[in-house]
C-alpha cells in the first residue's frame, strides 16, 4: 500500500503543547527535567498520559514490569498490532524530548487518526517502556530487556538503586504493577521515534535520520579496592590508591576507543568514591566504562582489552579489582521492509532525510529481537541529550511525527 498522501499530517500544535506540559511534571533546576523512574514524578506523568490516552479512546494495559499498553483497536481481529513507544522516564539532569516525543508522537499518531477518520487493519499500541535511562536502576532498557526474554523478571526486581532501594519495591510502591504477563504480547511491527542524541543531522541539515542500525554497547562495572589511609601523613610509596588506578583505567579507556577509530566511542561517566572525603584516599572506588561500537569486532575487541589492562593497572598499584557487566546489547540491524516505508514516508511528504546509525541505545535495540523494528530519529541542538539544556524546534518535532503518521498507517494497513 502507498503512503497516504502528504495532506496528511499530524496536529504540530497538538503534539508541542502535550510535550509541554509533560514538562511540567518532574522539573529540572535548570529548564530540564529530573522524572527519574518509578518516583513519584514518574507516577504522575504515567497518569498524565494515561488521561490522554482515554480520551482519544485508547484501552490500556499494564505488565507486570509497569509498561504501559494503549491500544486503538484495529479491523482485522486476527491481525497483529503495530507498536510505537519510547519512554517518559528520564535522567536525574534530562531534557524535555529524549524519549518522551516518542512517546507522545505515538498519541499523536493515534489522535490524528481519530481526526481524520482512518481505520486501520492492525490495531496500534502506543507503548511507554518502564526504566529506559537505566540511570536509577540499571541496565538501561530494563522493561524491554525483560520483554525480549534477554533479563528475567527477577533480575529486574532486584536491581537496586544508588540508595538500595529494588526496583520491584519501587514499582509496587508507585502502584503500576499491572497483571500483564512480560512478553506475552506479540508485535506485527514496532517503531521507535526519538531525538538525535547527536550532531549530524543539525550539521547536515537534514530533517529526518533513517535509523538502519543501532550500534552495540558494554557497560562495565568496575569495583577497585584500594586501603583509606590520610592524604597527607601516608607516603607516596606506601600507598594503596584505587583513586589512581581509576585514573589510569581512565585513561586506557581513551586511549582504547582512540586506537579503535573510527566507529568507537569510550568512556566514564560515573564514579562512586569512599569515603569521598577530602583528605582520606579512597578505600573503594566504583565507576561504569562505556563502551559502544556498530561493529562487533571492535566492540568485543574493546571489552577484552580494557578488562585485561585495567588488571594489569590494579596489580601494578597493589588495588583490587572487580568487573561486573550491567549492560549489554549486540549492534542492531533494523528491519529493512520498516527502513524503506519510513525512507518512503519522508520522501513522500518532501522532508530531507539521510541514513544514520544509532549511537545510543534505545528499546528498539530489545523489541528488534521479537518483531521487526526500526526507529526514526529528529535533530537536536548541537547534539545536547542527557542535559537540562536539551532542546529541539516545532519543526523537527512535527516533520518526524509526520513521517511516523505515514509510516504507521502503511504499515498497519487503511481498512477497506
Amino acid at each position: 500500500m502507498a503512503a497516504p498522501g502528504e495532506n496528511m499530517r499530524v496536529n504540530a500544535d497538538r503534539l508541542w503543547d502535550s510535550l509541554m506540559e509533560m514538562a511540567k511534571i518532574g522539573p529540572g533546576i535548570a529548564g530540564g527535567n529530573n522524572r527519574q523512574t518509578l518516583t513519584d514524578a514518574d507516577a504522575e506523568g504515567r497518569r498524565l498520559f494515561q488521561s490522554w490516552c482515554e480520551a482519544a479512546s485508547l484501552t490500556m494495559g499494564v505488565d507486570t514490569m509497569g509498561t504501559m499498553f494503549m491500544t486503538r483497536p484495529g479491523t482485522d481481529p486476527d491481525a497483529l498490532p503495530v507498536y510505537v513507544g519510547s519512554h517518559l522516564d528520564t535522567q536525574p539532569t534530562g531534557g524535555k524530548y529524549d524519549g518522551v516525543l516518542g512517546v507522545l508522537s505515538g498519541l499523536e499518531v493515534v489522535r490524528s487518526m481519530n481526526d481524520l477518520g482512518i481505520r486501520t487493519k492492525h490495531p496500534i499500541v502506543v507503548t511507554n517502556w518502564t526504566n529506559e535511562e537505566g540511570a536509577r536502576f540499571a541496565p538501561a532498557m530494563l522493561a524491554s530487556g525483560v520483554f525480549a526474554g534477554v533479563h528475567t523478571q527477577d533480575y529486574a526486581y532486584q536491581r537496586k538503586d544508588p540508595e538500595g532501594k529494588t526496583f520491584g519495591d519501587e514499582l509496587q510502591r508507585i502502584g503500576w504493577v499491572g497483571d500483564e504477563e512480560v512478553g506475552a504480547r506479540k508485535m506485527h511491527a514496532y517503531f521507535e521515534y526519538h531525538i538525535e542524541q547527536g550532531p549530524i543531522l543539525e550539521a547536515e541539515e537534514k530533517q529526518i535520520g533513517v535509523v538502519t542500525h543501532c550500534q552495540g554497547l558494554w557497560w562495565l562495572e568496575f569495583t577497585l579496592t584500594g586501603r583509606e589511609a590520610h592524604t597527607g601523613s601516608t607516603p607516596m610509596t606506601m600507598r594503596v590508591n584505587a583513586g589512581l588506578a581509576m585514573a589510569r583505567i581512565m585513561e586506557m579507556v581513551q586511549a582504547v576507543a582512540m586506537e579503535n577509530q573510527p566507529g568507537a566511542v569510550g568512556g566514564v561517566g560515573q564514579v562512586f568514591f569512599a569515603p569521598n572525603s577530602r583528605n582520606v584516599l579512597p578505600g573503594k572506588v566504583v565507576f561504569t566504562v562505556d563502551i559502544r561500537s556498530p561493529d562487533q569486532g571492535k566492540l568485543d575487541g574493546m571489552r577484552a582489552r580494557i578488562e585485561s589492562e585495567a588488571a594489569a593497572i590494579c596489580a601494578a598499584l597493589g588495588v583490587g579489582c572487580s568487573i561486573e557487566a550491567v549492560g549489554h546489547f549486540d549492534p542492531v540491524t533494523f528491519d529493512p521492509t520498516l527502513v524503506a516505508a519510513v525512507r518512503k514516508a519522508a520522501e513522500d511528504l518532501g522532508y530531507s532525510h539521510m541514513n544514520l546509525i544509532s549511537g545510543a541505545g534505545h528499546d528498539a535495540c530489545w523489541a528488534a529481537k521479537v518483531a521487526p523494528a526500526t526507529m526514526i530519529m529528529c535533530p537536536c541542538v548541537g547534539g545536547l541529550s542527557h542535559n537540562e539544556a536539551e532542546d529541539i524546534s516545532k519543526e523537527w518535532a512535527t516533520a518526524g511525527a509526520d513521517v511516523l503518521l505515514h509510516a504507521v498507517i502503511e504499515t498497519a494497513g487503511i481498512a477497506e
